[in-house]
């Protein structure tokens, strides 16, 4: 009898232990500097992210894996007589998806089912597991692909950047927004909404301030909320990540509260110290 297989991407961030736990496939993304093309999480840390873009001056680019690459994860599990499903980064964020979807029409018809999260980051990792989830109670594939279909827009995710420079090497934001948002400590709070990374808010002053502001919106939705996990990711900024947890295990009764570190796909865009919550929320009727 064949079984499911999850498979998702490296800009997931999922803590190493579920991916072992889990056995959940993982295809690394790019990251290049110059002419060195290293895959994110195994050639390449985001320490070695950090030192690299401090000795160059510049920011890598980030590249999609190509269609061979989804093919060659893929195919010892289809091999096996198993099926695939793929959850992948947003499609209005790169072309993962659709390379997924190219390197899926190379296998026998229904061996790979491929899902577009329209998210990023560990808001990926929450569809994952409840992907995983549905995968252990037996559940059918079109079944788990409706269920997806219906979380998916429940998902929320809101993390806090704080500094352009990251954004500013990346033309994200001019010099003149840099200097002016360090001069007045203001920190721009990004939310994701229909699979794009849109600003929501900013917070001026300490970064406490916005991490609290962080905090209460998630609080303020607790009764909304799905109560079965909550990530807190972070690039760096590992102590701040802990109090989060803490705070939100203690205000919304989620049955569990994770930590998670961004990759270096992610922090190329971000930058150290970066600080996100993703939950999800309870399926509306």
């Amino acid at each position: 009898m064949s079984t499911i297989k999850i498979f998702t991407d490296s800009t997931s961030d999922l803590p190493r232990s579920l991916i072992d736990q889990y056995q959940i496939g993982i295809v690394p993304l790019y990251v290049i500097f110059g002419k060195e093309e290293l895959k994110d999480g195994v050639d390449i840390t985001t320490a070695d992210l950090y030192r690299k873009v401090e000795e160059f001056k510049n920011l890598p680019k980030t590249a999609a894996p190509s269609p061979s690459d989804f093919m060659s994860a893929f195919a010892p599990v289809i091999s096996e007589g198993d099926k695939i499903l793929y959850i992948s980064l947003s499609s209005e964020l790169s072309a993962t998806y659709q390379n997924a979807l190219i390197a899926a029409a190379e296998f026998p018809e229904g061996a790979v089912s491929v899902f577009d999260s329209l998210n990023l980051s560990s808001a990926i990792g929450l569809l994952v597991m409840k992907a995983v989830q549905a995968v252990q109670e037996g559940k059918h594939i079109h079944d788990i692909l409706n269920m997806l279909e219906q979380t998916r827009p429940e998902v929320e995710t809101e993390f806090v950047i704080d500094t352009l420079e990251y954004l500013h090497k990346g033309g994200r934001c001019s010099g003149m927004q840099n200097l002016v948002a360090s001069l007045l400590k203001i920190r721009p709070v990004i939310k994701v909404i229909d699979g794009k990374m849109t600003p929501a808010y900013k917070v001026r002053g300490k970064k406490e301030k916005a991490l609290e502001q962080l905090l209460l919106r998630a609080v303020e939705q607790k009764e909304q909320m799905d109560n079965d996990l909550i990530f807190v990711v972070h690039s760096f900024a590992e102590e701040e990540a802990k109090f989060l947890q803490q705070a939100l295990k203690e205000q919304t009764g989620a049955r569990e509260v994770l930590l998670s570190t961004a990759g270096c796909v992610i922090s190329s865009h971000c930058g150290p110290q970066t600080i996100g919550l993703m939950y999800t929320k309870k399926i509306r009727a």
